[in-house]
């Protein structure tokens, strides 16, 4: 995921979005997308829940750019208002409520200034892809790697992903829940944030959306 051929093109997206503008990246992480993004000469703020990974953040060259917040995503509150706040790479998906996931779309909405930007990156659920009367599916088959996904949960739109994975000789064992979401699901989330669909796309490259897309790229603006 830090290839510059994956990278380049979400750092340019966010970076003409924000203009000369500040952003916010909700669970910034150790700064994957938030160090080249400032380098670019973003003013970016980041809040991230785990100060371990904060703490992976503050030790990397450029580091000290760049605002930290410790704390929720969908209730920490940071100092001003935004031309950008943004959340990649399924993050929304560790929220695993409905409630919780709507609230993290209103904080961004009220962290935007009029005519803002929130971006969101997500997969679309593959359930199509699942076997008939089958509960999961198998995402990745590696030598030192195996992943499945389990929808165990229709109603709440619950799913695991259990990682198998070789480290250091050792085969360890991952496993946490996800919470997946529809598009049109988080159309109307961002609907009841005062939020209007702006532009979907399959990739950070700006390629259409379709019916057969597997991933989703999505803009969406506050009125003026």
């Amino acid at each position: 995921m830090f290839e510059p051929d994956l990278l380049n093109p979400v750092v340019t997206l966010l970076a003409e979005l924000a203009g000369d503008g500040r952003a916010l990246e909700f669970a910034i992480g150790t700064g994957r997308v938030a160090l080249p993004l400032s380098a670019r000469g973003v003013a970016v703020h980041g809040i991230e829940l785990s100060p371990h990974m904060a703490e992976q953040l503050q030790k990397k060259s450029g580091a000290d750019a760049i605002g930290l917040t410790i704390g929720d995503m969908a209730s920490t509150r940071v100092d001003g208002t935004f031309r950008l706040v943004y959340l990649v790479y399924n993050a929304i998906m560790n929220v695993t409520t409905q409630e919780e996931q709507e609230a993290v779309f209103a904080n961004a909405a009220s962290h935007l200034q009029p005519g803002g930007a929130f971006v969101i990156e997500v997969v679309v659920p593959q359930l199509r892809r699942l076997p008939p009367n089958e509960l999961g599916r198998v995402f990745t088959m590696e030598d030192d790697h195996v992943g499945i996904e389990t929808f165990d949960d229709v109603a709440g739109q619950i799913s695991w992903s259990h990682h198998w994975m070789q480290v250091d000789g050792r085969l360890v064992r991952h496993s946490a829940p996800y919470r997946y979401v529809w598009p049109s699901e988080l159309d109307l989330m961002a609907r009841i944030a005062g939020l209007q669909l702006r532009d979907r796309w399959s990739s950070w490259a700006r390629e259409p959306f379709t019916g057969s897309s597997v991933d989703q790229v999505v803009l969406y603006e506050k009125p003026t």
